[in-house]
């Protein structure tokens, strides 16, 4: 057990170096899709209250199980502000290994699958880099579990029976730079049955059945998750080439300003009207782009703030595409404690400086 524990912590460790170059890591906004497999390695499982015929013995046993693999999927959403709730389907598989009864031990042959569903709650961490996001969750759902030709000696099961279940997670997520959206998973799953199950089955040619109690798994898992409705980032703007002509001057360009709450990044009533005024002054009017830049106020660290600017950009910027604007037109910038709308010293916090303002060009 501890082996794998710290196996698992050096491939934590040694991820980032592998893609330092990956784009920075922002909190996810809006909705999302995720899928995984990885490597499941199952606690052995007691069983008791074991039947032959009509008679309760006082025999115990005990199931062994091969290592074997498991697959999720999701869909979720993100608050924007480190928290994201899911709904994720999941598959488990593991050959049977060995059958014991009273310590004799007889090879079994089939696999145990277990299936379901499970509610999820994570929250991320913004730990200031640029290429990891860090995260941890808990989920509670139902799984059934399938019991698929268990023969050994004279036993036999073949049944399915549901348990309420539940499990931690404690992963890391690196930003792909050329997908936007896109993050590669690296995690750590607990996952438990937390209700006995009676199986079913046959002893030499007459009805059998057990209780198996509850059942552990460990599982070390990869996977990608990719945020629906990702602005895409602003590419450097080319060199400006002098013209023959003097072009007309362009028209003024119009400010909207969208103020937050302190250390919030999650969009106030007052902030939806202003984005949707915005959003419709934008299809009325010869608008090309839409530069959309989020500032903090000076309370904070540096690196946080330009972060938490970061986050406040993308909700505004996420708000206009549900407004209509198409993505192609948005521009999305971060200054941080920058720029400030209202001059103050450190550590002060001033609400016109948590702003994004929209400007139409």
């Amino acid at each position: 057990m501890k082996f794998r524990y710290a196996l698992l912590a050096a491939t934590v460790l040694a991820a980032p170096v592998a893609i330092s170059h990956a784009a920075n890591a922002q909190p996810v906004t809006g909705p999302y899709v995720s899928l995984g497999a990885g490597y499941n390695m199952e606690s052995s499982q007691k069983a008791k209250n074991i039947v032959h015929g009509n008679t309760v013995t006082s025999d115990t046993a005990r199931i062994f199980t091969n290592n074997g693999y498991d697959i999720n999927g999701a869909v979720g959403y993100g608050f924007g502000n480190g928290w994201r709730a899911e709904l994720e389907g999941d598959y488990i598989s593991n050959g049977f290994n060995k059958l014991r009864v009273n310590g004799a031990g007889d090879a079994s042959r089939g696999y145990e699958g277990r299936y379901g569903v499970f509610a999820n709650a994570y929250y991320d961490f913004d730990i200031g880099l640029p290429y990891l996001f860090p995260y941890v969750g808990a989920g509670i759902g139902w799984q059934e579990d399938a019991f698929n030709g268990l023969n050994a000696g004279d036993y036999s099961f073949d049944k399915t029976r549901g348990s309420l279940a539940y499990q931690g997670i404690v992963g890391v997520s690196y930003p792909i730079s050329f997908v936007p959206g896109l993050s590669a998973t690296l995690e750590y799953r607990f996952v438990a049955l937390a209700d006995s199950r009676k199986f079913d089955g046959s002893f030499d040619g007459e009805p059998a059945s057990m209780k198996v109690g509850s059942e552990y798994n460990n599982q070390i898992n990869v996977g990608l998750r990719y945020q629906l409705f990702t602005p895409r980032p602003v590419p450097p703007a080319p060199a400006p080439v002098a013209a023959p002509v003097a072009a007309p001057a362009p028209a003024p360009a119009k400010t909207y300003l969208v103020f937050f709450d302190w250390n919030q990044a999650s969009l106030t009533p007052r902030a939806t009207q202003i984005i949707s005024q915005a959003a419709t002054d934008s299809h009325t009017q010869n608008v090309t782009t839409l530069d959309v830049s989020g500032y903090t106020d000076t309370s904070g660290t540096p690196t946080y703030n330009q972060g938490l600017s970061m986050r406040r950009a993308q909700a505004v910027a996420a708000q206009l595409v549900t407004d209509g604007v198409s993505q192609s037109e948005i521009e999305i910038h971060a200054y941080g404690e920058t720029h400030l709308l209202v001059p103050t010293g450190p550590g002060v916090r001033e609400p016109q400086n948590r702003r994004v303002e929209i400007v139409l060009n």
